[in-house]
């Protein structure tokens, strides 16, 4: 029976020298209790005051941890790393990216919430977990789950993102199920995931605010110049490559 792992990390920092000093996960199945860990783990690379700014995780914390690979953590995902089970993640990319920093080799299917949350709930302004959070009311069922699991919620901790994480997923599975009833929600999401979403407004720029095929009518060069210019992520590519290649069919 396949396991679902949803996990986060928090880090020295984002750049690409930065490295994990904390993950959290619950492992969660149909038959067994659910399974948490929570730790702190040291790293040679020094914290960003920025990224402890977010975390509040500071040096004298790790002073005496193991190192990511050493913890428990990261020896139950490795135990579990199979193409039957699921990894979760809200921007999967990231903490994933962090994890194979510390020689982790993916063979899990992977679900990204966050995406998924652009696909399934696409008329909520933003798409972060904290938001997320409060603008479907997670946190009025958190204390409970927090409780039935001896989790302390702390906003931007490992854990506690963990537990706001899970309660997503199942708002993601009830909306999976209304709209694609003839699909197993799970293995929906894992499509979901490895699909793009279309951006229809502008959140930054010069064109905040805007419908992005308006954009595309009007100021197609500005399209062009993003896309030599700025680092795109994946979604935003997609949308900018969809919406010139239509606007140059039209002549």
């Amino acid at each position: 029976m396949a396991k679902y792992v949803l996990f986060d990390t928090e880090t020295t920092g984002n750049k690409d020298d930065d490295r994990i000093i904390q993950i959290g996960a619950m492992i969660v199945d149909a038959k067994q209790p659910v399974e948490v860990h929570d730790e702190l783990c040291s790293s040679e690379v020094e914290i960003k005051i920025e990224a402890m700014e977010v975390h509040n995780i500071t040096p004298e914390r790790l002073l005496g941890q193991p190192k990511a690979i050493e913890t428990n953590v990261y020896k139950r995902m490795l135990e579990l790393n199979t193409t039957e089970n699921f990894l979760i993640a809200h921007n999967i990319s990231f903490d994933l990216g962090m994890m194979e920093k510390e020689g982790f080799l993916n063979q899990y299917k992977l679900i990204d919430t966050l995406r998924c949350a652009k696909h399934l709930f696409p008329d909520l302004p933003f798409h972060r977990l904290q938001y997320l959070r409060y603008a479907l009311e997670l946190f009025k069922d958190e204390e409970n789950e927090a409780a039935k699991n001896n989790i302390v919620i702390k906003a931007h901790d490992a854990i506690g993102d963990v537990l706001v994480m899970k309660l997503f997923l199942s708002k993601l599975v009830a909306r999976c199920r209304e709209e694609y009833p003839d699909y197993n929600p799970m293995e929906k999401l894992e499509s979901l995931t490895k699909t793009p979403v279309f951006i229809k407004t502008f959140r930054f720029g010069k064109h905040r605010g805007k419908d992005t095929a308006e954009v595309a009518q009007e100021d197609m060069g500005y399209l062009n110049w993003m896309k030599k210019n700025m680092d795109l992520d994946e979604d935003l590519k997609y949308t900018l490559d969809k919406l010139t290649a239509s606007n140059s069919s039209d002549y």
